[in-house]
């Protein structure tokens, strides 16, 4: 069995268990809570208010795990739907209320569809970017979840920038292909 089918695999039975027993449920908070926070992150500039919109993300989560139905899809689609709800009713609020600032400008362009068309293609990312090589994940992962520089990257691995910026050119040009292509 492929790695890609194990973890989907292993990622059901997380959810399985959890739904069974709640208590379960830390080690898929484990396993999302970066990938949660960090797109709340690239919306709020408040870091305050993204660690309140995470763990409501969380807390929601929770509470209708139940209600959640496997359809093969990575389980931060879900989360993400979550995340991208939860936004956006802060930005309705904030804005009936005055407050303008509290998501950055260009958040509500990317939440406001929030389709099952965007959370399928989101996980079908999700998917592409686990089939890369180890490196090239970890390149992706570090600067686009995680938002860090070229340099830091290049630090943290023990690698040239110059080596960075190849492995971050080669990791999204099989993810264009592969997204086009709907591998």
């Amino acid at each position: 069995m492929s790695v890609v089918a194990n973890n989907i695999t292993d990622e059901r039975l997380l959810i399985e268990a959890a739904q069974q027993d709640p208590s379960r449920f830390a080690v898929l908070y484990e396993n999302n809570f970066h990938r949660v926070y960090a797109y709340v992150a690239r919306r709020v500039q408040d870091r305050g208010e993204v660690e309140d919109i995470t763990a409501e993300v969380f807390h929601t989560a929770l509470a209708n795990l139940g209600r959640f139905q496997w359809r093969g899809v990575p389980f931060a689609a879900w989360l993400l739907r979550i995340a991208a709800n939860a936004l956006a009713d802060r930005w309705k609020n904030d804005r009936k209320g005055g407050n303008t600032q509290a998501l950055s400008d260009d958040a509500w362009p990317e939440i406001e569809p929030g389709t099952d068309a965007d959370v399928e293609r989101h996980a079908m990312l999700f998917q592409l970017v686990e089939r890369l090589p180890q490196d090239q994940q970890l390149v992706v992962q570090r600067r686009f979840v995680e938002q860090k520089s070229v340099r830091e990257i290049a630090d943290e691995l023990g690698r040239t920038e110059g080596a960075i910026k190849q492995l971050q050119f080669r990791a999204l040009e099989t993810l264009r292909k592969e997204f086009m292509t709907g591998s």
